[in-house]
């Protein structure tokens, strides 16, 4: 795969249609830890956006060490990506309002009125994608020719790293 380095849009491009990433923080005894999470917005300005609850149990390894990751992977697409920045929870009820849908009420029955209701602000600092563009067919015969010639594949798809801050 070639690896270069590409604008915050082709990393939205990627990401906006892939609704579950999974969250990783690093928990409050260094341990990684992850959950998932739906992307709220519909366009990226570098930073992404999550209902969550005012006092998730994960809140005091945020509040410790804001640092977290999360991934996005839509394997039938062979797509694969890596954002990473700081977040912190937000209690901003015009994005909420802005970012509300009618789905999120299965985890908030109260609606905009939940006082549970709060955000995750994800600042992005960088991403990363792995996108193979091609059938598993085209794959596994890149892959087969690569082993039976006794060289490293080539022409896998594209590999790209974002800096956004």
């Amino acid at each position: 795969m070639s690896e270069t380095t590409v604008g915050t849009e082709k990393l939205w491009e990627k990401i906006k249609d892939i609704k579950f990433g999974m969250l990783t923080v690093i928990g409050e005894d260094g341990v990684l830890a992850s959950r998932p999470l739906t992307t709220q917005q519909t366009e990226f300005d570098g930073v992404l956006w999550f209902l969550v609850s005012q006092h998730p149990s994960w809140l005091p390894s945020l509040q410790r060490d804001s640092r977290v990751n999360i991934s996005y992977a839509e394997p039938n697409d062979n797509l694969f990506v890596s954002v990473s920045g700081t977040a912190g929870i937000v209690d901003d009820r015009a994005t909420l309002a802005k970012l509300w849908t009618p789905m999120a009420k299965a985890w908030f029955p109260r609606g905009l009125d939940d006082p549970n209701l709060a955000l995750l602000k994800l600042d992005v600092v960088r991403g990363e994608y792995w996108d193979s563009g091609s059938t598993k067919m085209v794959q596994l015969y890149i892959l087969a020719k690569a082993v039976l010639s006794g060289t490293q594949p080539t022409d896998l798809g594209e590999h790209q790293k974002v800096e956004v801050r």
